[in-house]
């Protein structure tokens, strides 16, 4: 009697700088047959620290991190490891962030409020070599096709807090980051969006909350 052959395990990396989501996924999906859950990481260093120690297959890559932006960090992943599988994790639906993610080499685009079953769905697509796009995601990529200026995630963050009232100080105070910082992203985003002065630059962030944030 030949030994049966074990099925093929899907070993991922989470990577989030929030414990309780990385909790939550390791729960819910380290349950699951046919994935392991070999790694987490909270930051870039961590995670390039995960990636050598365990070999994962696929990294499920939050976008918006604290410290760290996921995209970058995705292309950094994948530039060491090619034949890694990059599923963005996300709690936006910014079409700019999706194109984004897409460019640096990510497979997927799956948001964090999505059904159980449509994370499962995306991380097996991708671990056979597919793609997979959350519906939500789909539907905003084709809503408006034309053409527009793709901001980078932190002129998006920027513009998401222009529209929550905040001043350049107090961006740069939850942002981690220097007021002249701040200042030289506003001016990149008028630029791109071709806006004349602060009054236009508020009142598009004001309009377009949804969309940044």
């Amino acid at each position: 009697m030949q030994p049966s052959v074990p099925p093929t395990v899907i070993r991922l990396l989470l990577v989030d700088d929030h414990p309780l989501v990385r909790d939550g996924l390791r729960s819910r999906l380290g349950a699951m047959p046919g994935f392991e859950v070999v790694g987490e990481a909270g930051d870039a260093r961590e995670a390039i620290a995960q990636l050598d120690a365990c070999v994962p297959q696929i990294v499920l890559m939050d976008v918006g991190m604290k410290d760290t932006n996921g995209i970058e960090l995705a292309a950094l992943l994948l530039a060491r490891r090619p034949e890694l599988q990059v599923l963005m994790f996300s709690m936006y639906d910014n079409p700019e962030y999706v194109h984004r993610a897409l460019q640096a080499g990510a497979r997927g685009y799956v948001l964090k409020d999505a059904p159980a079953s449509e994370i499962v769905a995306a991380i097996k697509a991708v671990a056979g070599g597919g793609t997979f796009l959350s519906q939500l995601v789909t539907k905003r990529l084709f809503r408006n096709q034309a053409a527009r200026p793709v901001l980078s995630l932190r002129e998006s963050q920027i513009l998401s807090a222009l529209a929550r009232g905040l001043s350049s100080k107090q961006i740069a105070i939850e942002m981690e980051m220097s007021v002249r910082t701040v200042e030289a992203h506003r001016q990149s985003i008028k630029r791109k969006l071709a806006l004349e002065g602060q009054a236009e630059l508020i009142k598009y962030a004001v309009e377009h909350a949804r969309e940044h944030g």
